[in-house]
């Protein structure tokens, strides 16, 4: 029998039937924004939740004791990612096995997960009902039988719920738009001087979004990379530091360049990006590969999630809080040569 309230579906098999965990299993399907979470079993991690999270969306740790991914040991950080992972793949169905296992914390962030995607979820609950703790309890209406859940795996799921931020603020036109774009014509420039900063103290000139600029200016093509090295940055599980790598693998800018990129640099297809060189004096459009638009879209929405505004810079954090990780990853993927293009940092 299954226990629908609002979005979330406890499926409760008491004489744990296979039926239940095979179909569950079969219903993974990311493709198709249905994925299933399979936990850890007697893990101790306070983030090891998050973690299956993670693993069921196609990201993958870095091995070893001085993994760059120490991060994730964060539980806060853990499950931010897993929700802008989330947000960006279009997941809207997760479904849980053997969910009676779960300690009531982490059948609480399960809850704060779905309120951040506004994905369904759906828990295998294999044990009497008697179980379920409070905030399961609440269940009202019952579905039955092998028939109803495979009913509900085969439903589409809700539209995901979108991070709410401040609408971005108009964009620059006229002549003060054509003048910004006629300086930021993709001219080739050598290697690291666009990662020159602004000077100290001097604010820098306005500048005009990706779609504004994409409306004066062609995109530059992306950089071809070998499908071995998209899979490799796809796998990458922090957000910010799989779309700043994806960005250097596709144009072969230095970091400083995606210092002061912002959200509203990313068009909302993310078929563009918009870079930002010394004082704005060049700032060039570049196309957005299709292996590269989840992963940007993954760190524009955690962007979001963190509630900053479309005029905040996207990758600032990874670039200073997370510089020392970045550049491990980057080593990692010695194919596409990052490590000196991530190592230039401005201050």
């Amino acid at each position: 029998m299954a226990l629908v309230y609002s979005d979330v579906t406890i499926v409760v098999d008491e004489r744990d039937d296979l039926f239940y965990t095979r179909a569950a299993l079969q219903a993974h399907r990311p493709g198709e924004g249905r994925i299933t979470v399979q936990p850890t079993p007697a893990s101790s991690s306070p983030a090891a939740l998050a973690h299956d999270m993670l693993y069921a969306l196609g990201k993958r740790l870095a091995p070893g004791p001085h993994s760059p991914d120490v991060w994730l040991d964060s539980v806060n950080a853990a499950w931010l990612a897993a929700a802008a992972w989330g947000v960006a793949m279009g997941v809207r169905h997760v479904v849980v096995p053997r969910a009676h296992l779960l300690t009531l914390r982490r059948i609480d962030q399960l809850l704060a997960w779905r309120e951040s995607t506004g994905a369904q979820l759906t828990l295998l609950w294999q044990k009497p009902p008697r179980g379920l703790p409070p905030s399961l309890a609440r269940v009202e209406r019952r579905i039955s039988g092998r028939d109803q859940f495979e009913a509900l795996l085969a439903e589409p799921g809700p539209i995901p719920a979108r991070p709410s931020f401040p609408p971005a603020l108009p964009a620059m036109t006229g002549p003060a738009a054509m003048a910004t774009a006629a300086r930021q014509a993709p001219a080739p420039q050598p290697r690291g001087t666009e990662a020159a900063s602004t000077r100290p103290g001097r604010q820098a000139p306005p500048c005009a979004g990706a779609l504004a600029t994409a409306q004066l200016v062609q995109a530059a093509p992306a950089l071809e990379i070998a499908p071995e090295e998209a899979a490799a940055l796809t796998a990458l599980t922090h957000p910010l530091i799989a779309g700043a790598l994806s960005v250097l693998a596709f144009t072969q800018t230095g970091l400083g360049s995606l210092r002061f990129t912002r959200d509203l640099d990313i068009s909302g297809d993310v078929c563009v990006i918009k870079l930002h060189g010394a004082g704005h004096r060049h700032c060039p459009l570049h196309a957005v590969p299709a292996w590269a638009r989840p992963l940007l879209a993954g760190a524009r929405a955690h962007h979001r999630l963190m509630a900053h505004s479309p005029r905040e810079d996207v990758f600032s954090h990874v670039m200073l809080a997370e510089a020392r990780h970045l550049r491990a990853h980057a080593g990692r993927l010695p194919q596409l040569d990052l490590s000196l293009l991530a190592g230039i940092l401005v201050p």
